[in-house]
């Protein structure tokens, strides 16, 4: 069972208490003796009172329980809560041995409760200790035999150090003042759980897996109640406001429900609708037309039956990622295996289905072996979820490449033969959408993938499910930022088991290859990062990001321009490669297309070329522009509108003024002083004015770009002072002297920089 934390609440028991002022103050009560009403026993700590109550409105029954002494409405236990007595007071509870230990005895002297234990010591003794437990034990108060506690026969909570299993369950009361046995039971049945600050599994003498709750150091004390309308809450004390507060409670959604979704299915509160089950990947409905009528408890089956006899298998395993382990009916539980030797023992078992770690505490990857053979049920994402490995013919690995009626999420452009740049994923709405534009400018021709390039691309087809595995359902603990139009996240892909990098917008994704490196900006703005650049690198990634941006232009058959081209969508790999991400925004060329227009301008201010901020004309001069920009930025390590500037309005001013006062070589970083080579450094600063002048013409093509980067000796034409832009620049910012006069009627969106 899961949960999710909700609004503080308070959790009144409505109960009232009638108690004398003459009552005992000891936590034992000896062979003999016995406690009245009015009288009670509280631990040696203070924290638990054992005595007689009435619940409010209620004052005709009488109950003997066990209360949290801070607050007497939060009873933990109850003796007699389906015999009251009636209210004359003359309750007793009585311990005698040998004999049956203890009874509660009304005024007329019959048992309306007892322990139910006999015992032949001649000397027990009944102690209530500070955990909330009464212990009757032979002999003496700390040693001797336990013979009864009142953990083993729970009522509608749970505090530390109790345990629930197959032979201990939690039953609600049946009214908020009535601790009568109520309809709810909450029962572990050898799986699911319950809400607590830790949870720890083990397995007893009869093999029952259990679970015991225990509070973590230093938290206020907190129990779990199963209330009257079978909502499990975890309760916390405050003793600055003297109120309860509910952390968590379950169930909270529709997948809390046992198995809901049958065998082999998997349940995600987040999916469209009511259609919250779907089939494990290898599965389908067992019942299709049920499953259409949201009626989904008939579970799954595979689509191709497993590979195995006499111990022999080809099949492999399925990783699903992020969820709560199936219920933990026919399974073994080894604590002593490894991850490996699970999936061995699993792999040489015909019925072993799935396997998984037993115990992830501690953050060290985990320990023990559970194995499950048969249906499995109960399968939910959950926030901070575990890894479960499920069992499938080998088949299904390549139908999974191979499937053609899965959405086709994501397609990369890679420039192959150039080693420096990968340009990663466009999504395939974007070119369907491109190609639909130059089919009707082609008289119906569609594009083939030949058009793309060289070589026709393979493209990869990935399920909308996997990528919530792959995210643990888009979960926060794994996003890696966000960028101007979603956030993007780390997942591992299921077949290949490969790192990649997703963004998700609304509900179109973008699946990128994961860099350990992150982005560009994360490096050469940072005070301490930027030192791990030195010259060498710098270059390597000017000259790659332009090999990058010459393929985009020129070397593939369709012309693309990236629209967004900015230091944040420079990724770095492990070897600090750069690779040119994020094609949101990208748009394709015909063959014999220059430039377009449009009447809504998206980008980032001081990336965006004049001619597309101010006009919306866009051409593969408006990315060398762009170019322009991040090669000034990485020399320097200053951003375009860095807030440095204090006689200049950007970056782009304050290189030119340097440049033509011949001082071009004080834009260098200083991290740079004793790993730059002036020349190539005076060079990059050089073609990065020419980048970005003003008139898109003046600008170099980038096989020009590329070119000059490889060939220092050849010679540069003089850039002009880039005025235009900078006037605009300052206007858009609302401080020029023509900040509140336009004649511009296009939409401009600005996308901040990460």
């Amino acid at each position: 069972m899961n949960f999710s934390y909700l609004p503080v609440l308070i959790f009144p028991m409505l109960l009232c208490f009638i108690s004398s002022a003459a009552g005992a103050t000891s936590d034992t009560l000896n062979n003999g003796g016995n406690i009245t009403d009015g009288e009670t026993l509280v631990s040696s700590g203070g924290s638990f009172t054992l005595g007689f109550f009435s619940p409010t409105g209620v004052p005709a029954k009488r109950y003997l329980g066990i209360w949290f002494t801070a607050s007497p409405d939060a009873v933990c236990w109850v003796a007699n809560r389906d015999s009251p007595l009636s209210n004359d007071t003359s309750g007793v509870l009585v311990i005698r041995s040998p004999g049956i230990i203890l009874r509660l005895l009304d005024g007329s002297g019959h048992a309306a409760w007892s322990s139910n234990t006999t015992s032949s010591a001649p000397d027990a003794v009944a102690q209530l200790l500070d955990s909330g437990n009464l212990v009757v034990r032979e002999q003496q108060r700390s040693g001797g035999n336990v013979l009864w506690q009142s953990f083993g026969d729970p009522s509608n909570t749970l505090v530390a150090g109790m345990t629930l299993g197959a032979e201990r369950s939690l039953t609600s009361w049946r009214a908020p003042n009535d601790p009568t046995s109520g309809d709810c039971r909450h029962v572990m049945d050898d799986g699911g759980g319950v809400p607590g600050s830790e949870m720890t599994s083990y397995s007893d003498s009869q093999n029952e897996v259990a679970y015991i709750f225990n509070n973590t150091a230093d938290a206020p004390f907190s129990r779990l109640v199963l209330n009257e309308v079978c909502v499990l809450q975890r309760l916390a004390w405050d003793p600055a406001s003297r109120v309860w507060n509910t952390s968590v409670q379950a169930p909270r959604d529709v997948c809390d429900d046992y198995a809901i979704c049958g065998a082999f299915g998997l349940c995600n509160v987040n999916m469209a609708s009511t259609l919250v089950c779907s089939c494990l990947f290898g599965f389908n409905p067992v019942n299709q037309s049920q499953w259409s009528m949201r009626e989904f408890s008939g579970g799954c089956r595979r689509n191709v039956p497993l590979q195995c006899s006499n111990g022999t298998t080809t099949d492999g395993f399925m990783v699903l990622r992020g969820v709560n382990l199936p219920d933990t009916d026919n399974t073994t539980v080894d604590m002593s295996a490894t991850l490996e030797q699970c999936r061995a023992r699993c792999s040489s078992s015909c019925w072993c289905v799935a396997y998984a770690l037993a115990d992830i505490r501690g953050g060290g990857g985990g320990s023990g072996c559970i194995t499950w053979i048969n249906d499995i049920v109960d399968i939910r994402y959950v926030d901070k979820g575990q890894d479960l490995y499920v069992r499938l013919a080998k088949s299904e690995f390549r139908a999974q490449r191979e499937r053609r009626n899965v959405a086709k999420i994501v397609i990369s452009v890679t420039a192959a033969s150039l080693l420096a740049v990968t340009v990663t994923a466009v999504t395939y709405l974007v070119w369907k959408r491109k190609f639909r534009g130059l089919r009707r400018k082609s008289g119906g021709q569609s594009a083939s993938n030949k058009d793309l390039g060289d070589e026709a691309l393979e493209l990869p087809f990935v399920s909308f499910r996997e990528i919530v595995s792959a995210t643990n359902n888009f979960s926060e603990d794994y996003m890696l930022g966000r960028g101007g139009f979603g956030k993007v996240y780390k997942g591992t892909m299921l077949v290949d088991n490969k790192q990649v990098a997703i963004k998700r917008l609304d509900e179109k994704l973008l699946i990128y290859e994961y860099l350990q490196n992150k982005s560009l900006d994360s490096f050469i703005f940072d005070a301490s990062s930027k030192r791990l650049l030195d010259w060498a690198t710098r270059f390597k990634i000017i000259k790659g990001i332009s090999r990058g941006l010459l393929y985009l232009h020129q070397d593939s058959r369709l012309t693309i321009i990236h629209r967004d081209l900015k230091s944040s969508n420079i990724l770095l790999d492990s070897d600090m490669s750069p690779k040119i991400s994020d094609f949101s925004m990208a748009r394709l060329f015909g063959e014999n297309q220059q430039e377009a227009n449009t009447s809504r301008v998206v980008g980032t201010y001081g990336y965006m070329s004049p001619e597309y901020a101010m006009d919306g004309t866009f051409s593969v001069k408006s990315d060398t522009y762009s170019f322009g920009v991040i090669l000034l930025e990485i020399i320097s390590g200053l951003k375009i509108n860095s807030t440095q500037f204090t006689s200049f309005p950007s970056l782009l001013a304050y290189a030119w003024s340097l440049w033509n006062d011949d001082n071009a070589i004080d834009l260098v970083d200083s991290s740079l002083v004793e790993s730059c080579s002036s020349t190539e450094a005076l060079q990059c600063i050089h073609i990065g004015l020419l980048c970005v002048q003003d008139n898109p013409n003046s600008r170099p093509f980038m096989s020009s770009v590329v070119s000059l980067l490889e060939n220092g000796t050849t010679p540069l034409s003089v850039p002009k002072q880039p005025l235009y832009f900078s006037q605009w620049y300052l206007e858009a910012q609302g401080t020029g002297e023509n900040a509140n006069k336009s004649t511009n009627k296009m939409s401009v969106t600005v996308l901040e920089g990460r």
